[in-house]
């Protein structure tokens, strides 16, 4: 909150709404003429959020990153003083055994943020190319197995295709067993996950959105949970310095203090970065 330097009537967008925790906390320091826009992909949350936020200083938009721009201008808002991404899947979306993000899911793989799109985790472990299969878990789950569990899941989808997040994970465990206390299937979730919603391209072509968005002086900020998302975040406000676009406001990302990983064990990963339009 402090980052985002809330002004009493100014306006502000949540691009990662989920459940409404920190669009509530903006929204407790916004005046009556502030003004609240929280978007997200996944329609589950948007009805959370919903119950926790009306409010008509508030508007609520199904949406992805890359479509931040175009959701704002069909609001007739023009400007914003500031902009949070609060990236990566939502507690909601990994307890909701349904939705197959879980390794622990014995439902459908799935990983789809929005629901109404066609491509899930399923389409991809079933039917990609093992060299394709390779790079995405190399790639976005930066797994050192990557071409051993790759080759291992196609192996086994010759024989029966591979329905559930358990099975799955079963897969992987066998196939590289367990090192330390992460278990051996968290990064290629990952990788699923991040090739199933696009995120790194929507993350690339949010923040553009976000920056072209803002107004002088206007704020933005990033909390993100991988080196992925991290190095692009970080490079990208480099980069936007470097041409006389932002100025940097946190030269090493911000982490949570001890005592909010003892409260908060999911944000012991979490890094914030801050950046002012020039």
């Amino acid at each position: 909150m402090e980052m985002l330097d809330i002004r009493e009537n100014g306006t502000y967008v949540d691009a990662t709404v989920g459940l409404g925790g920190h669009a509530a906390a903006v929204l407790s320091r916004l005046g009556s003429s502030g003004r609240l826009v929280g978007i997200d992909r996944d329609e589950n949350a948007l009805g959370y959020a919903r119950q926790r936020l009306g409010n008509n200083r508030v508007a609520l938009k199904k949406g992805s990153f890359s479509g931040l721009q175009d959701i704002l201008l069909s609001l007739d808002i023009h400007k914003v003083d500031g902009i949070l991404f609060d990236l990566g899947v939502s507690m909601m979306q990994l307890k909701g055994m349904e939705r197959g993000f879980s390794f622990l899911s014995d439902s459908r793989l799935d990983m789809r943020m929005d629901t109404e799109q066609e491509l899930t985790a399923w389409d991809i472990v079933n039917k990609y190319p093992e060299k394709e299969m390779e790079r995405i878990l190399r790639e976005y789950g930066e797994d050192p197995y990557a071409k051993r569990t790759a080759k291992t899941i196609v192996f086994n989808r010759m024989k029966k295709k591979i329905d559930t997040c358990r099975e799955l994970a079963d897969i992987i465990s066998k196939a590289c067993g367990r090192r330390g206390k992460i278990h051996p299937a968290t990064r290629a979730f990952q990788a699923l996950r991040i090739e199933v919603n696009r995120e790194m391209d929507e993350l690339k072509n949010g923040l553009a959105s976000a920056v072209n968005m803002l107004t002088s002086d206007g704020r933005l900020c990033v909390i993100s949970y991988h080196s992925l998302e991290d190095r692009i975040v970080k490079n990208f406000i480099r980069e936007s310095a470097r041409e006389g676009v932002l100025k940097i406001l946190t030269k090493k990302p911000l982490t949570p203090a001890y005592e909010e990983v003892r409260r908060n064990p999911s944000s012991r990963s979490a890094k914030l970065r801050g950046a002012e339009k020039l």
